[in-house]
């Protein structure tokens, strides 16, 4: 956030201009300096010295000052000094003696648009020192601290959009209430004037974020009035909420316009190539945000989330069933139209013709919806959900992006500057927005892929030896005879093929830099090939097939005890499933190879401990040797073929990448 724009009706001014305004607040301080010393010496009563001042026509210098201490005082904003103790042993002494030098102090707020204009006015002079919950100090260029006390403070609220608070000035005992606000809000509170809401679009041209700055003098009686009803309206039992606002409401009438603030919102490193990274992974791309409707405009388009060259239909403000349908009509008859909506009039538009509007907005390359409150981006999440029946992600960095990221399948709180609620409430954080890419095209991906074989591997695993002990029991006319028993059944769902089943959660297509390279193969998961009914009964139909062979493989080479039908099929069983696994890897990892021998040597070295199960004296021959092999030949070796064919005849889409 930097503070870019200050506008005070008549005069404009920018970055180039900000030496005119240090120079307007250390002239401004330095004569009300001088004034104050003067009626210190002459005995004269502070307040009096300016009672004749709104009369006169107030200069630029004056105006300036009122809107940079305005800017200054309006906020919730704290000075935070950290200590510097070199050792432990000056813990003590570093508390009492704080360093309180410019270079020691760091701002914390709940709004990183809050610190901007603090930092600002810290840059042309007047810094804000200290606060605590009842008093406010700043320092003048001129070195002279001011204190100011804190009356009252109205937060700010996402429905009301505004916030307030009531100082008194120590030195003059004046009583002032500041608020500051969106101009859509405090427009209507303050006084009339002709310049503001022109000023408002021209800076949200620029892509700029506004807020407009208003005071109201208050007496000392006006002030107590006020807090006798506020606090009686805090103790009511029955609509406290409505009584308090309606309290405050009071005080926010014909406010004198001190200001306008523009505060660019700086684009993060790659956040452009990063939108175009996700498009081309075939991604829609809504933003929600609550920025005027100009400003989101230019973000959008700074951001190339829509493209400068490309027709942007801007939805105009409805307010009836009767507007709705016809701005619907007129953007239904456009195509390839990016679409720029705002919240009132989306909120319009759902209610009547909630299907169609969604149905248009889908196909749509880019959809923009600005001045959103926190609940109308949760709804939008849960429009497409329920009429595109596809997954969504939320993506956000504030605490207004809370219940949007709640409200998704999938949400990804960025931690920035503006806390970590989003962070704290996703599903997944990250620093940085171009960090999306890699999180979405490289581990996405292949989770995605990772998961499906390796589901589909131990269902594979499973219904083998579920079919071989279907086939042993219908041959054994169904009596109730395990074909495995003991030790076997918990070594093979563990030690003898755990290691190189789990092994495939290593396997990739393609390198991580490729996937990044290549976000178009990010595009196939949405086919849903890597795990389908297909696939499933693939897989279901390959387990029946080789747990056929297996069993009547050896029960063809049926030797004289049945021992040796247990031997010869469930070696074959083990070697048939180290192969599978070995068959299903696109790229070996030195891990796969490890599991691989692993699991190969622990059955080969358990053979000599199951006695009661393996007949050593059989299994040490060459006939057991070439009975296991063919078995496990005829088993495998068709899929191998096939598998081989299938790539020849119909590779996938990332063979060439790894070529």
């Amino acid at each position: 956030m930097v503070f870019k724009r200050l506008h005070l009706g008549t005069v404009s001014y920018g970055t180039d201009t900000m030496d005119e305004i240090q120079s307007h607040v250390r002239s401004s301080y330095t004569q009300l300096h001088s004034q104050a010393s003067g009626n210190n010496t002459s005995s004269t009563p502070p307040r009096k010295a300016q009672s004749s001042g709104p009369k006169v026509r107030k200069s630029v210098s004056s105006r300036v000052h009122e809107a940079v201490t305005a800017i200054a005082l309006c906020h919730n904003v704290t000075p935070v000094y950290e200590s510097r103790a070199g050792v432990t042993g000056e813990t003590e002494y570093a508390e009492v003696d704080q360093d309180f030098s410019d270079e020691n102090r760091t701002y914390q707020a709940s709004s990183p648009d809050e610190v901007a204009l603090v930092q600002w006015t810290e840059s042309i002079g007047l810094t804000l020192v200290n606060r605590d919950l009842t008093s406010m100090q700043l320092r003048t260029p001129g070195g002279q601290i001011l204190t100011y006390c804190v009356l009252q403070m109205f937060p700010f609220t996402s429905e009301g959009k505004r916030m307030g608070i009531i100082v008194r000035d120590e030195s003059t005992a004046e009583i002032t209430f500041y608020m500051k606000g969106a101009d859509a809000v405090m427009s209507t509170i303050v006084q009339y004037n002709d310049w503001l809401e022109e000023e408002c679009g021209n800076m949200a041209r620029e892509g700029l974020r506004t807020l407009v700055v208003a005071k109201r003098a208050l007496t000392e009686e006006q002030y107590q009035d006020f807090e006798s009803r506020y606090m009686q309206a805090k103790l009511s039992v029955h609509d406290r909420a409505l009584k308090v606002a309606a309290v405050v409401e009071s005080l926010e009438r014909e406010m004198q316009l001190l200001c306008l603030t523009g505060v660019e919102d700086r684009l993060q490193a790659d956040v452009r190539p990063t939108l175009e990274m996700l498009r081309n992974a075939g991604i829609k791309i809504w933003m929600l945000t609550g920025d005027k409707l100009e400003t989101a405009t230019c973000i959008a388009k700074s951001s190339h989330l829509v493209s400068r060259a490309q027709d942007i239909h801007v939805f105009r403000p409805v307010a009836s069933r009767g507007e709705a349908h016809l701005e619907l009509n007129a953007f239904r008859r456009k195509h390839d139209c990016a679409l720029v909506i705002s919240g009132d009039s989306l909120e319009v538009c759902l209610r009547y013709y909630e299907h169609e509007l969604v149905e248009l907005a889908c196909q749509c390359p880019a959809v923009v919806c600005c001045r959103c409150s926190p609940t109308q981006k949760a709804h939008i999440v849960k429009l497409l959900q329920q009429h595109t029946r596809k997954r969504t992600c939320a993506i956000g960095d504030g605490g207004n992006d809370v219940s949007m990221i709640q409200a998704a399948d999938c949400g990804i709180g960025i931690e920035g500057k503006e806390g970590k609620a989003a962070s704290l409430a996703a599903d997944f954080s990250i620093t940085q927005f171009k960090h999306i890419g890699r999180l979405l095209m490289v581990h996405g991906r292949s989770s995605y892929k990772r998961s499906a074989a390796l589901g589909q591997f131990v269902m594979h695993r499973g219904l083998i030896i579920s079919t071989m002990q279907a086939v042993f029991s219908s041959v054994c006319y169904f009596a109730s005879v395990p074909l495995y028993q003991g030790f076997l059944m918990v070594g093979y769902a563990t030690i003898y093929t755990m290691f190189p089943v789990f092994s495939l959660v290593l396997d990739q297509d393609v390198k991580p830099d490729m996937a990044m390279l290549y976000p178009e193969l990010y595009k196939d998961l949405t086919k849903g090939r890597s795990l389908s009914f297909k696939t499933f009964l693939v897989w279901v139909l390959i387990s029946i097939y080789q747990g056929g062979i297996l069993m009547y493989g050896a029960l063809v080479l049926f030797e004289s005890e049945f021992v040796h039908v247990v031997a010869i099929s469930f070696t074959a069983l083990i070697l048939t499933e180290l192969l599978m696994v070995a068959l299903t890897v696109r790229t070996w990892h030195w891990l796969m190879v490890v599991a691989e021998f692993l699991s190969l040597g622990c059955y080969v070295a358990s053979l000599a401990f199951l006695n009661e199960y393996f007949d050593l004296a059989f299994i040490t021959t060459m006939t057991f040797l070439w009975k296991v092999s063919a078995i496990t030949v005829v088993s495998c070796l068709p899929l191998y073929v096939l598998k081989y064919l299938k790539r020849k005849l119909s590779p996938p889409s990332y063979s060439k990448l790894t070529s």
